[in-house]
């Protein structure tokens, strides 16, 4: 609790390494996690240090491992797997050889083989496309006639026959730019027949399926062939030979259609092979990512250190916390001579490091996000704790919206070592999860608001009988002739016997049913927003003199603590106080109106015509103002008045009496239309009716309304509470840890 409080006392201290040694040592604190190493070469390069090289070649296995695993699409291992950092030598002959020999082979085979299919594919598309354009140039030749009759006609049919063809495939997008092509260049000289192949075909150097088209080119002469063939290396066509007789071009077929099923067999089993050795390999695959991971990290930091004259011994310094040096020292090292540690003075300031657990972790972040706090200053997450759930459940308040949070929460509690929840790649779900236990607060506050509002769904609960009767106002002063006139009646309290009492806990559920409920509850409310707001404030006031003592600065004491608490308690303090005065000192016939008291005390007036709270209250008032004035330019001297301008707490009213107002209304317009109907009919539309209460309660209620009494309860706690006493100018403690290194998973996508 006192680390929680005001955080570790840290300390700077020297390690003197051997470098025989030193990579160990590295490997060893970070499984500890106890140090933040500092750089002692600030002015040299990146690229320039001494273990760049090691660098790089582990930045070269981690893509080779990335790319595997994403290809062959492993599932994560079951258990979490956290190996120890490998020796360089070890992962170099070992896991590189086993990875390229095991994988890389099998998978250029794999590669090769899907590439020669896709060939012998194209080329059976070909032949079969092809023999459609010279069934049409032999049925042009039939139809023209003998030479003598045509001879125009004849001599072009001779000239397609008697011409040499290339063959081949190209992309369809690509199609009406090589026809253009193709006439510019050749002049007329060429004849191009082609056809869209039906099927998809896959793109060999991107792997995504395309449209392709087969074509024959015709053309004439050897210079006009050289200039085709360079056009179609330009456009990127796949050729292939054209057989120059129908029965060549049947064998071709035939031989295809063989090579083509001996590929598809061959491949299906080179597949069901590369499977297997992946599925025997997957584990060990993720404990290869996780040492070159370790490893790259340790040169990082080696990187950090300098070396001595004699380059015998390596030079570190670290930040620390106090109460770890002797396990710092502890360590184990292989090496002949041990390392040491020496403690070093320094006017630096250290980082700051709070110890959490998985419970106060979510409220510890709650106060980062504001700002880390500065070295060995007052934290404010252990009073957030109980005050940031409270005034969420005071805006909030519900006791059914509240159990159905609890119970979300409660879930996540139970299965929050379920590996689907540390593993999702969600971030709403994530951001539920991570702050699992503040929602579990939030909703344990929100019931108990909830009873002392008496509000369930928007419907109050008679669990102890209200003190209000209505028998006597009819034995008293209601009769017939009343009833008929008057479609509301107000009950006397001064009526004898119409009120017993208050109700034992919460507000009266008798309120659900006035037309004036919404009155009351706004003064109530109201009234409470402002006690709570004036406590709140004053505490985060108060605890700012644990700052100011624990860093000597007492002078603070005089320009700020005392300005700041005079001027707040004589204004709003004494505003309290009048509003605990009313509740008990008067009955609800001759309670006068704080507010136009509160004004009367500003303006410095004696109103005749109003009634006093007590005796001597305008000379006790005119006093507090004169010493709230009086600190004024004292406050001047320290923080800017304008801060306490803004310290009215009447949003947190507002927000409760809106969520109880769409609870209301969410209700009328949904449930009491079922519930009203009396007949079989009712029955049936009451069971779509409730689904759609439910849905809208959890959408609009839960989420909308709770993410917004949330963002207030936040806004309370870092403008009204910690800005009081926590500065957050501090640099959070980052020691070096192979638990906090990010997943390489993660990293690529591989979740």
């Amino acid at each position: 609790m006192a680390s929680l409080l005001r955080g570790e006392e840290m300390c700077l201290a020297q390690l003197f390494l051997q470098s025989g040694s030193a990579y160990d040592c590295i490997s060893e604190l970070g499984e500890l996690g106890l140090a933040e190493f500092r750089d002692l070469n600030p002015t040299v390069n990146a690229f320039q240090r001494k273990y760049v090289n090691e660098i790089k070649k582990c930045e070269e296995m981690e893509r080779i491992l990335g790319k595997e695993i994403k290809k062959a699409d492993i599932s994560l291992p079951e258990t979490d797997v956290n190996p120890a950092a490998p020796l360089p030598k070890h992962v170099m002959t070992i896991m590189l050889q086993r990875l390229e020999m095991e994988l890389g082979e099998v998978t250029r085979n794999k590669e090769k083989l899907q590439r020669n299919l896709l060939e012998l594919t194209e080329y059976t598309h070909m032949l079969r496309i092809t023999r459609n354009f010279v069934q049409r140039n032999a049925e042009v030749s039939v139809c023209v006639g003998s030479p003598l009759e045509k001879p125009t006609f004849s001599l072009r049919c001779h000239i397609v026959f008697l011409s040499c063809f290339i063959s081949g495939l190209i992309q369809r997008v690509k199609i009406e730019a090589f026809e253009r092509m193709l006439w510019r260049v050749c002049k007329g000289y060429t004849i191009l027949s082609y056809a869209e192949v039906e099927e998809y075909l896959e793109d060999p150097d991107t792997g995504e399926p395309t449209k392709s088209v087969v074509f024959l080119i015709s053309y004439w002469g050897d210079q006009i062939g050289q200039k085709v063939k360079k056009i179609c290396d330009c456009y990127h066509c796949h050729l292939y030979p054209y057989p120059s007789n129908n029965e060549e071009r049947d064998d071709v077929v035939e031989g295809l259609r063989t090579r083509i099923q001996d590929l598809k067999t061959v491949l299906h089993r080179t597949e069901d092979y590369l499977r297997q050795v992946l599925i025997k390999a997957s584990e060990s695959v993720y404990i290869w990512v996780v040492q070159v991971k370790k490893m790259k990290a340790i040169y990082y930091v080696l990187n950090l250190c300098s070396f001595d004259v004699t380059n015998k011994c390596l030079i570190a310094e670290v930040w620390c916390p106090v109460s770890d040096i002797p396990a710092l020292r502890r360590r184990k090292s292989g090496a002949t001579v041990p390392s040491f540690v020496n403690r070093i003075p320094t006017t630096d300031t250290p980082p700051t490091l709070i110890r959490t657990n998985k419970f106060t972790s979510g409220f510890q972040n709650i106060v980062d996000s504001y700002g880390v706090g500065s070295y060995r200053e007052v934290n404010p997450a252990p009073f957030t704790i109980i005050t940031f759930p409270f005034l969420f459940a005071v805006m909030f308040g519900d006791l059914g919206h509240g159990i159905l949070m609890a119970l979300f929460a409660f879930w996540m509690v139970l299965y929050e070592n379920h590996r689907k929840f540390k593993n999702t790649r969600n971030e709403i779900l994530n951001t539920f999860f991570e702050g699992r236990y503040i929602i579990l607060m939030m909703g344990l506050f929100s019931i108990y608001t909830g009873l002392i509002y008496n509000d369930c769904f928007s419907k109050s609960l008679n669990i102890f009988g209200s003190g209000w009767s209505v028998l006597p106002m009819f034995k008293g002063k209601w009769n017939n002739s009343v009833l008929c006139k008057n479609c509301q009646l107000t009950l006397d309290p001064h009526t004898p016997g119409v009120f017993k009492g208050p109700y034992p806990l919460g507000i009266d559920p008798i309120w659900n049913l006035a037309t004036n409920r919404l009155t009351f509850l706004n003064s109530y409310k109201m009234k409470m927003s402002v006690i709570f707001g004036v406590i709140h404030m004053s505490f985060g006031v108060i605890l700012s003199t644990y700052n100011h003592l624990y860093f000597r600065k007492k002078y603070n004491l005089y320009l700020v603590f005392i300005p700041e608490l005079v001027f707040m308690l004589s204004l709003f303090g004494y505003l309290v106080f009048m509003i605990f005065y009313k509740w008990l000192a008067f009955s609800s016939v001759d309670a006068p109106s704080i507010l136009i008291h509160f004004i009367n005390m500003f303006i410095m007036q004696d109103d005749s015509s109003l009634k006093p709270l007590y005796p001597g209250q305008n000379g006790l008032q005119i006093f507090l103002v004169i010493i709230a004035v009086l600190s004024v330019p004292v406050l001047l001297l320290g923080k800017p008045i304008y801060l306490y301008c803004k310290h009215f707490y009447q949003l947190l009213w507002a927000l409760s009496l809106a969520h109880a107002q769409l609870s209301e209304v969410l209700w009328a317009m949904v449930m009491r239309i079922g519930l009203r109907m009396d007949t079989k009919l009712g029955v049936v539309v009451l069971v779509p009716l409730f689904g759609l209460f439910a849905v809208l309660t959890v959408s609009i209620l839960l989420v909308m309304e709770g993410l917004s009494a949330f963002l207030h309860a936040l806004r309370l706690h870092w403008v009204e509470f910690q800005n009081k006493f926590y500065s957050g100018t501090g640099v959070k403690f980052c020691p070096f840890s192979f638990s906090l290194l990010p997943s390489c998973f993660e990293q690529d996508g591989l979740l």
